[in-house]
């Protein structure tokens, strides 16, 4: 498996630890929802760890990926995790090569 791959999936133990900060429920609507969105999408890089990942109903994840409300609902989610997570910063949600930090 190529590195940035690994570095992008969510591992298990990271959707546990977003379903029970996130309590089970979409982060924008609060119905029901799975622990599955990249804030920082897989695309661009964006890592597998708890500080990206955040609980959405399908509804919200596919506004979030594809709709109009895209903007809206990334300063939301963003807002969101520096509740938990002060210091969050898109460039630490990214996978990097060693030799892209030089």
């Amino acid at each position: 498996m190529h590195k940035q791959t690994k570095a992008t999936m969510i591992p298990i133990s990271v959707k546990r630890a977003v379903f029970a900060r996130d309590n089970g429920h979409c982060i924008i609507c609060g119905a029901p929802g799975d622990p599955v969105c990249h804030v920082v999408r897989r695309s661009q890089g964006g890592r597998g760890i708890e500080q990206n990942i955040v609980t959405l109903c399908h509804n919200c994840h596919r506004e979030f990926d594809e709709g109009p409300l895209h903007e809206s609902y990334y300063a939301r989610i963003v807002a969101y995790l520096k509740g938990f997570y002060p210091d969050w910063n898109r460039e630490d949600m990214r996978y990097r090569k060693r030799w892209d930090d030089a």
